[in-house]
C-alpha cells in the first residue's frame, strides 16, 4: 500500500441557505438601485432601496445571530491574522478567509452608509425625497443626498474589487469562490470544520423583524 502524499481534500458545507439568498439578493438590488438611478424609474429606484434596506439589516442580524460561517465573531480577525494569511501561515477554516472578511466588513458598512443616506436623501426640488427626510432640514437632505452619490462611487470600486479578486481566486488559485456561494459547499486542501447551521426560528424572528423595520422606514415611522 502506497504511503499518502498530504492530506485528502475535504468539501464541507460553508454557506447556509439565508446567507446566499441575502447575498444573490442584495447583488441584484445594487444593480437595480445603480439602472434606476441613473435613468429611472424612481419609483422602482426608491423600492429597490427599501429593499436592499431590509436585506443589509437581516445580514447584520445574521451576522449575530446566524449560521457559524456568517457570523462576524467566527470571520472578522485582527490585523495579525490578516498578515498571517497573506503571508501563508494561516490555517484554513470554513468560511471566509481574513482578507475576505476585511472585505465583506467594508461592502456591508458601505451599504449601511448607502441606504440610510437614502433615506434623508432630498432632491434639488424637493420632490423625490427619502421617507425620512421629513425629519431633517432641506440643507441636510441635500448634504445626505450629495453622500449618497458619492458613497456609492466607493460602492462601485470595493465592488468591482470584490469580484476582481473572486476572479482570482476562481482562475489563479483554483479555489471556487462563485460556486460554494451558489451550492453553499466549497473544498478545502485539509478537514475543517463545516459550519454550525442557526435555527429556522431564528431565521423567521430575522425575516419578519427586518420586515417589520422596512414597512416602519417606508411609513416614515408615522402610523
Amino acid at each position: 500500500m502506497s504511503e499518502s502524499s498530504g492530506p485528502s481534500p475535504a468539501r464541507v458545507r460553508v454557506w447556509d441557505v439565508p446567507t446566499r439568498l441575502v447575498h444573490w439578493s442584495i447583488v441584484l438590488c445594487f444593480i437595480v438601485s445603480w439602472r434606476t438611478g441613473e435613468h429611472g424609474p424612481m419609483d422602482l429606484h426608491r423600492w429597490s432601496g427599501y429593499v436592499l434596506f431590509g436585506l443589509v439589516f437581516f445580514r447584520l442580524y445574521w451576522g449575530i445571530f446566524g449560521s457559524s460561517t456568517a457570523r462576524f465573531a467566527g470571520f472578522l480577525r485582527g490585523p495579525s491574522t490578516v498578515m498571517d494569511y497573506v503571508r501563508g501561515r494561516w490555517t484554513a477554516i470554513a468560511g471566509h478567509n481574513p482578507l475576505g472578511a476585511l472585505s465583506v466588513f467594508v461592502l456591508l458598512a458601505l451599504l449601511v452608509a448607502q441606504v440610510t443616506l437614502g433615506l434623508f436623501s432630498v432632491d434639488v426640488d424637493g420632490i423625490e425625497s427619502g421617507p425620512l427626510s421629513l425629519y431633517v432640514s432641506f440643507e441636510a437632505g441635500r448634504l445626505a443626498a450629495r453622500w449618497h452619490e458619492r458613497v456609492f462611487d466607493l460602492l462601485l470600486w470595493f465592488a468591482g474589487l470584490h469580484v476582481l479578486a473572486v476572479l482570482v481566486y476562481v482562475f489563479v488559485k483554483k479555489q471556487n469562490l462563485l460556486g460554494a456561494m451558489l451550492h453553499g459547499r466549497r473544498e478545502y486542501p485539509t478537514q475543517v470544520e463545516p459550519l454550525r447551521p442557526a435555527s429556522w426560528v431564528r431565521f423567521a424572528i430575522g425575516v419578519v423583524v427586518s420586515a417589520a423595520l422596512t414597512w416602519a422606514v417606508t411609513q416614515a415611522f408615522q402610523f
